[in-house]
């Protein structure tokens, strides 16, 4: 199958990240950077303002933190948050946030099921986080598309599906454990359906005849998700990637392309990060707003197409859509 072109440009970055992986996980980037002083943040949030007031097309890259920074906080520490959500997990293991639960070796399937169902009812009912929201009005009356690595849905409740490209997968599908078919299927009724009887029943664990099967070959299933175990890149998979590549190959000569990263980390900048500061770098009408709680990374080579914000998200948000009201 032919790759879209905003897959190839993740292929090339992630033998990137491979050959540099040590320098990633010390939270660096092998990428030179600018040796400019930073603008006051004052000054940032205009020229961030002035960059959407002019742009033709707005791509924005929602990453982890962008969630996060509304209350989504619960995957990585035992937030007031997660002690809420997985009250009856927390008080009996103690888990230090949501991904350290699934990494723990349960002692059942039913006991798995009881626990993942809880993390997905979690995202799949939450509402709109305010970054979000802000996020919503800072478009308003833009040409834009959403890409993320969020597999939370935050991003399909705030805007059109179609103008939405979920490439690490999407809470709301089951696929197949062994990858006996193409399809993925709706979740949300079975997850629904488990969270209630836990609910109900005051326990961590549902029936074996609760958990979720392939409707074709009886195998275990498990979400549409990467990080579960064998994801499956499959026809849904490449609708996203053709989404954003389609969006991307019509405004390629644009006079005036935004891109805006949004909380993006430093375990999977080959997604969202590097393919933008690339793009950025080739794309003359081209610009790069880079939003990071803790990082502040400005490439050398679009020092002068790029501006790095090293502060809150939300904050970020709220000021730029003050700035343009």
């Amino acid at each position: 199958m032919t790759q879209s072109l905003y897959e190839q440009l993740v292929m090339q970055t992630q033998m990137n990240y491979s050959q540099y992986y040590g320098v990633y996980a010390s939270g660096k980037t092998p990428v030179k950077l600018t040796e400019r002083q930073p603008l006051p943040y004052d000054q940032q949030i205009k020229v961030f303002a002035e960059k959407v007031k002019e742009a033709d097309n707005i791509i924005v890259g929602g990453a982890s933190g962008l969630s996060a920074a509304g209350g989504g906080d619960f995957y990585y520490a035992a937030t007031p948050s997660y002690q809420q959500a997985f009250k009856r997990f927390y008080e009996k293991y103690h888990f230090t946030g949501a991904f350290a639960g699934m990494r723990h070796r349960w002692s059942s399937r039913g006991e798995f099921w009881g626990y993942l169902a809880t993390f997905l009812h979690t995202t799949l009912h939450a509402p709109i986080r305010e970054p979000y929201k802000d996020l919503q009005a800072i478009l308003r009356d833009k040409d834009y598309f959403i890409l993320t690595t969020n597999q939370d849905t935050q991003a399909i409740k705030a805007f059109l599906e179609e103008k939405v490209a979920q490439i690490q997968g999407d809470h709301r599908f089951f696929q197949c454990s062994q990858q006996c078919t193409d399809d993925v299927w709706d979740a949300t009724e079975k997850i629904d359906e488990m969270y209630d009887y836990l609910e109900e029943h005051d326990t961590t664990t549902i029936p074996d005849a609760m958990i979720p099967r392939c409707p074709h070959c009886g195998a275990e299933a498990f979400p549409w998700v990467r990080g579960y175990g064998n994801f499956l890149e499959g026809s849904r998979y490449q609708e996203q990637y053709q989404k954003i590549s389609d969006d991307l190959e019509h405004h390629l000569h644009d006079q005036h392309l935004l891109f805006l990263e949004l909380g993006v980390g430093r375990m999977t900048p080959m997604f969202i990060q590097e393919p933008f500061w690339a793009l950025t770098n080739n794309l003359p009408g081209a610009y790069d707003v880079m939003v990071n709680r803790d990082y502040q990374f400005l490439p050398q080579q679009i020092e002068d197409k790029g501006v790095a914000i090293k502060g809150d998200i939300a904050k970020v948000l709220k000021d730029v859509r003050q700035q343009l009201n």
